[in-house]
């Protein structure tokens, strides 16, 4: 099992400049490579607290590849529906060289209603969307000189630069919340899968979805799955959690207001049984995590037992993705939290 580091911004202007956020972000960066996590991470979201301050993931990510030399940088993950195809592709190899071949891209579709409308995209299109721009972002890190004429973008005789750095292209994640169909989709297609277990118990089913659907396929490379969690490591256990409670509280206060429009009526067949689901996590908080084994929170030996025991139920996954500076936890809380993990866990794996 490897443990990457994942900045996913729950941050309200008025709390914290784009400046300072960023600023910690990087510093905390730095302590990657001296401690080996294994990967830098972030995600693409747009206008609300959760997540709107990283709109490009890559802008961040080629901040991080100058500071960590060693860890891979991971997209978590970029949105075909909200980009053209041509700008994304030049993006990725951008980053890919900046990085020196270490990028990997993971794609999602999106699911947050006010994207949708503020981009002037039908909910309904996500699934066709999604499916059309990882085939024409394929086309064009792959291949040079090349056409497509899809239903929402095209384009003729055309070669992506730059190019990239991996042959024939850095490897691709699909993001996963809780679709089966995009947990199958992706072990069909021969992506890593990145999923989210917040929601419980569902994740061991939905990796057997995806191993099966990869076993079905017959790829030769192994299937990986990657999974977030929130972390905060401390030497005292009651301390760490009086720490984590009101943060993690927090996160999910705002995953749910914005999405709040799947529980006031809207809906989609791209989103069966959205509703439910983000009802659901209105009452979820750093108890019900803990009991899900979904926050690392606790002593070293505390989360190495949390750690064993979530890879056991959910049937193993490769690698942890680690939100360490959620919401309103103190940067200095965070930085030790690193620092701690790095030192007394990283260690036990």
């Amino acid at each position: 099992m490897e443990f990457g580091m994942q900045f996913f911004p729950c941050v309200e202007p008025e709390e914290k400049s784009a400046s300072q956020y960023f600023g910690e972000c990087l510093e905390l960066v730095g302590l990657a490579d001296r401690y080996g996590y294994s990967h830098i991470r972030t995600v693409e979201h747009y206008f609300h607290p959760y997540g709107g301050y990283s709109p490009n993931p890559i802008v961040f990510l080629s901040a991080a590849a100058q500071i960590s030399k060693k860890a891979r940088i991971v997209t978590g993950a970029v949105l075909p529906v909200f980009n053209n195809p041509l700008k994304l592709a030049g993006e990725i190899a951008m980053l890919d060289g900046l990085s020196n071949g270490r990028l990997e891209v993971g794609i999602a579709r999106a699911f947050v209603p006010e994207e949708f409308r503020h981009f002037k995209v039908e909910l309904n299109e996500s699934v066709a969307r999604f499916d059309e721009g990882v085939e024409q972002l394929t086309l064009l890190l792959e291949n040079e000189n090349v056409s497509h004429f899809g239903r929402f973008h095209d384009f003729e005789n055309v070669t992506s630069l730059p190019r990239p750095v991996q042959k024939p292209r850095p490897q691709f994640w699909t993001a996963a919340f809780a679709t089966p169909d995009s947990f199958e989709k992706a072990g069909r297609a021969g992506n890593w899968i990145m999923g989210i277990p917040i929601a419980g118990g569902q994740m061991a089913e939905l990796l057997g979805i995806y191993r099966e659907a990869w076993k079905s396929a017959g790829h030769k490379h192994e299937p990986r799955c990657m999974l977030a969690f929130h972390m905060l490591c401390h030497e005292n256990r009651e301390e760490a959690r009086d720490l984590a409670r009101a943060p993690i509280k927090k996160y999910f206060d705002m995953l749910v207001d914005s999405a709040s429009s799947w529980i006031g009526g809207e809906t989609s067949n791209d989103y069966k049984g959205y509703g439910k689901l983000i009802e659901g996590l209105k009452k979820e908080d750093l108890d019900s995590q803990m009991e899900k084994c979904s926050a690392w929170v606790g002593t070293p030996g505390d989360i190495v037992e949390i750690a064993h025991e979530y890879d056991r139920q959910c049937g193993g996954f490769d690698e942890a993705s680690l939100q360490i500076n959620f919401t309103t936890l103190p940067h200095v809380e965070a930085k030790k939290s690193v620092q701690l993990f790095g030192e007394k866990v990283l260690s036990q794996f």
